[in-house]
């Protein structure tokens, strides 16, 4: 048995690999400022094209029928992505409904898992609100490792076992205690809460309480080994309360989702039918800033069309992103981490 002493990578932003800027673009960012970057990014990108053509853009946009063809296309794009999105919005929030059995059924599930998180927090009724729910069920595992620690201070141990439960029960309480921080006020349908989740790597501390618990059953004493089983039991159950309310906050974003992009699909399809309909690029020869008119209306035009695009990107980039982050419950670790406790079983 080996250990190493280095601190863990608790929280999602240490885990991550690659630049943590892009992580926040994606977890933290509003989506509206991320509609904002992307449709820069779209524009200037249409701009710089144009105006690195070798042939003006002027005579670009003239030959032929291309900005009544682009136009075109982005009318049936436009129509058949919000219906599709809004279709599979619905699809996905219609499993909420259901026979009154099968209600009855969900009730008695929530109900008996809110007794289990209340017997393991020792309150008499677990907490409401989802973020004070997971605050309490986090604060308890601190609390279980704490009992743990007294026992061990109590006991007599090997030296290296004693060094290896200080460890692991000083990283469970400390990324206890940064996410019950986090998790203080807190508003369901905000990211905020999801993210303090998400940084309470429990995974890594199951695991660990689990494989301590099966390798060194002849040397802990009676009372070790019970607070640290109440332990990993409270871990356990952070597991399913963490996917249940990334469940219900995946079906708020949808809901945001499908309203957000019924207010943009109205203005995006009133650029794009006017633009066909009355846009000549004939008539628009000048220059402002040495840049064509044609050029800078056409990229407005057609940024101003491809919003609804945006502004799903950028609620399906966080979506897929914490979805990628959280696809495996229990003590499974799907990615390099540090760890705190690093256990030799040969």
């Amino acid at each position: 048995m080996t250990t190493d002493s280095g601190e863990s990578s608790d929280t999602m932003r240490e885990r991550a690999a690659g630049d943590t800027r892009l992580l926040w673009l994606l977890l933290d960012a509003d989506r509206w400022f991320v509609t904002a970057l992307l449709s820069g990014v779209l524009f200037c990108g249409i701009l710089a094209v144009g105006l690195l053509h070798p042939t003006p853009a002027l005579a670009l946009l003239t030959r032929g029928d291309p900005v009544e063809t682009l136009f075109q296309a982005l009318i049936t794009g436009t129509i058949t992505a919000v219906t599709l999105v809004l279709t599979l919005s619905q699809l996905v929030l219609s499993q909420e409904l259901g026979a009154v059995g099968d209600q009855r059924e969900r009730m008695d599930g929530a109900m008996q898992f809110r007794a289990d998180v209340a017997d393991a927090v020792d309150a008499q009724v677990s907490p409401a609100e989802p973020s004070a729910f997971l605050r309490s069920l986090v604060r308890g595992t601190a609390e279980r490792a704490e009992a743990v620690r007294d026992a061990v201070d109590d006991t007599d141990l090997d030296d290296d076992l004693t060094a290896l439960l200080s460890t692991y029960l000083a990283d469970v309480t400390s990324n206890a205690d940064r996410v019950t921080d986090q998790l203080e006020g807190g508003t369901f349908g905000e990211f905020d809460v999801i993210k303090a989740a998400l940084n309470y790597n429990y995974s890594w501390k199951l695991y660990v309480g689990r494989r301590i618990r099966e390798s060194h059953a002849e040397e802990l004493t009676d009372d070790i080994d019970d607070s640290l089983a109440e332990l990993v039991e409270t871990l356990e159950l952070f597991g399913p309360a963490r996917e249940h309310f990334k469940t219900l906050y995946f079906q708020w974003e949808l809901s945001n989702l499908s309203r957000t992009l019924l207010y943009v699909a109205i203005p995006a399809l009133t650029v794009s039918v006017t633009s066909l309909l009355f846009l000549d690029t004939q008539d628009f020869v000048g220059l402002t800033a040495g840049v064509p008119d044609v050029l800078w209306l056409v990229a407005v035009a057609t940024t101003a069309s491809v919003l609804p695009f945006t502004v799903l990107l950028s609620y399906i980039l966080r979506i897929v992103t914490i979805t990628k982050r959280t696809l495996a419950i229990g003590p499974f670790i799907l990615r390099e981490t540090d760890r705190s406790v690093d256990v030799d079983w040969e």
